[in-house]
């Protein structure tokens, strides 16, 4: 079975949470929006440390190294059967210069043409409501977890 490794970066302003989520690239994502986006996060290799594969995928997907208290969080499963693992981070981050990967992909799929796509093309800050709207469907326990955290800090 697959498993990922994610980070859910999040921030707090007045008495409201704020979630950084990604968007991936390609074509098969470019219209899609609502239950689309992610963590950033990636396939763990065998043998891997899982966090250390959250932050290299962070980086990977953004550009931008990170570190701080991590808050482990209770791993779910996706629709398709993958587990991802996650930790949270309290931690502000500037969105204007971010960047991704890229990997090659055959699109349209059998036409032996190969195009270059980033990874993620879109990053943003989500308020709670909209993170939950926006979020791939699985990865709201996450959001959910955290918040439950939180609030009894």
């Amino acid at each position: 079975m697959k498993t990922s490794a994610g980070i859910l970066l999040f921030k707090k302003e007045k008495d409201s949470l704020y979630y950084f989520l990604v968007h991936p690239g390609g074509p098969f994502w470019k219209n899609k929006d609502l239950g689309s986006w992610s963590i950033p996060k990636g396939e763990i290799l065998p043998d891997e440390n899982p966090l250390d594969r959250a932050l290299k995928e962070f980086k990977e997907e953004t550009g931008k190294t990170i570190d701080g208290a991590f808050i482990e969080l209770s791993p779910i499963q996706q629709k398709g059967g993958k587990t991802v693992y996650a930790w949270a981070l309290d931690s502000d981050l500037e969105t204007s210069d971010l960047y991704s990967n890229t990997f090659p992909l055959e699109w349209p799929p059998k036409s032996g043409k190969i195009m270059k796509v980033p990874e993620v093309d879109r990053w943003e800050w989500f308020s709670s409501e909209d993170a939950q709207r926006h979020i791939n469907e699985a990865q709201k326990d996450f959001i959910t977890q955290l918040e439950i955290i939180v609030k009894n800090q």
